[in-house]
């Protein structure tokens, strides 16, 4: 009798893969007392890189305008390898789509915040997110796509 192999779901590595920062603006920007407003967009990837690792990105777009005029623009894909075996297959969707973000949110809003105090702006906080609730909705959306399954009458 072979004795059936444990779950393994580990960090090997947190990093910030892409970063980006614009002030197209500066230095009158700075001149401008008007509050900006904030516009936050997350979007997350999953990618099989070989032999039970896995890398998921996290990539946050900041941008604050005032009416046309960009103050800055931000974008920060914080990455993590993750080593993940021995999972059912219909729960590798679910783990790398909510529990890898969940690991990475933290960093990336430490590395958002760190690049706009760098820029001269009061640092963006960014809320905490509901990674279950997107990823229901992206389902949801791909159900929608997929439209109607018919079921032929015999």
């Amino acid at each position: 009798m072979s004795e059936q192999q444990q779950p393994t779901f580990s960090i090997e590595k947190i990093f910030v893969k892409d970063l980006s920062l614009e002030v197209p603006n500066a230095p009158q920007i700075f001149l401008d007392n008007q509050p900006p407003e904030i516009q936050i967009q997350l979007q997350t990837q999953a990618a099989d890189i070989g032999d039970g690792y896995y890398e998921t990105v996290l990539t946050v777009t900041v941008t604050a305008k005032h009416e046309e005029k960009t103050y800055f623009l931000v974008e920060a894909g914080q990455a993590g390898i993750f080593q993940i075996r021995n999972i059912p297959a219909e729960d590798m969707d679910p783990l790398l789509s909510i529990a890898c973000p969940n690991i990475l949110f933290p960093y990336a809003r430490e590395t958002v915040s760190d690049a706009v105090s760098r820029a001269g702006f009061p640092p963006v906080l960014l809320a905490p997110v509901n990674f279950e609730a997107m990823y229901q909705q992206r389902l949801m959306a791909q159900q929608q796509e997929q439209g109607p399954h018919e079921v032929p009458i015999q």
